[in-house]
């Protein structure tokens, strides 16, 4: 008995038609009638009773039916597992992460999953919430880190918080303290120089709302940088900046990190995946590793 004369004696058994089952499995009729005649030998028994436009299963057939569906399906499933073990061996992941969350979370993360899957290529995409959403709509993703709330939220995207953080402010250690020297409030940002981000960083949209609504208008020493452009500004002395604790933590050296008062500033961190497609194995093992944290 072989595996494929199974899937014919399957096709046609859920067709009652010997052409539309060649169809089905991509064979030539006359094949498939020659594999399912072959298939009667071996077993000592026929299968269907073969009328003109009328096919039905004997008993023999209608007792191998569930048993052929069983073995097709754990054939299915031994195939899913090795390819499933398989792809973790090889292949890539395509992560997606705000440039600030590369800088706090990502490294030790990413050097635990490399140390346990060699084989997996990790490519990352760096970019604002907004980009990284339209490159999973797209596909060119399989997972990304983005700042909850999506600036134009999408039900074809599933969300799962990963963390809350909370924002301090950094300053050079040669320049005045900001606000009491123990805790800035934002009201007293309206005296300082901020070294701003670029348009679409969602930290500098966090950041000028706050002020907004406070009552005044952040002034700029300079603005249009990435994470470290930022950082090095503000050791530089040019003003000073709101960023993540974490960032701030893991960047510290050079910097004064002072916090905000309460009610303070935070934002949310969420890993985010297509709705309609399941990512791939080894996206999943880095997506619970991420949340396992």
């Amino acid at each position: 008995m072989q595996f494929q004369q199974l899937q014919y004696f399957v096709a046609v058994a859920e067709t009652r038609h010997f052409t539309r089952a060649a169809d089905l499995v991509h064979v030539a009729q006359p094949s498939l009638s020659q594999q399912i005649k072959a298939l009667e030998r071996e077993l000592g028994a026929d299968l269907f009773l073969r009328a003109r436009g009328n096919i039905t299963l004997t008993d023999a057939g209608e007792a191998l039916l569930p048993l052929a569906r069983r073995i097709l399906a754990d054939a299915d499933t031994a195939r899913h597992e090795v390819q499933e073990l398989a792809q973790l061996r090889s292949g890539r992941v395509r992560l997606g992460a705000t440039p600030s969350v590369c800088t706090g979370l990502l490294p030790d993360v990413l050097r635990a999953f490399h140390d346990r899957y060699p084989g997996i290529r990790l490519l990352i995409e760096e970019g604002g919430s907004h980009d990284l959403v339209r490159e999973l709509a797209r596909g060119a993703l399989d997972l990304a880190l983005v700042v909850l709330p999506l600036p134009t939220p999408s039900p074809a995207l599933t969300t799962v918080e990963l963390l809350r953080e909370d924002l301090v402010v950094v300053s050079s250690p040669e320049a005045p303290a900001p606000g009491t020297g123990r805790t800035v409030r934002i009201p007293d940002l309206e005296g300082e120089r901020l070294v701003m981000f670029r348009h679409g960083y969602d930290l500098r949209e966090l950041t000028v709302a706050a002020c907004r609504a406070e009552g005044f208008e952040p002034d700029f020493a300079v603005e249009g940088g990435e994470m470290d452009a930022v950082l090095g500004f503000v050791r530089a002395g040019l003003g000073v900046a709101v960023v993540p604790r974490m960032v701030a933590t893991r960047s510290g050296r050079g910097l004064r990190v002072t916090p905000l008062a309460r009610p303070g500033l935070h934002r949310v961190i969420a890993l985010a995946h297509r709705s309609d497609v399941a990512p791939p194995r080894a996206a999943r093992e880095l997506q619970r590793m991420l949340l396992e944290r």
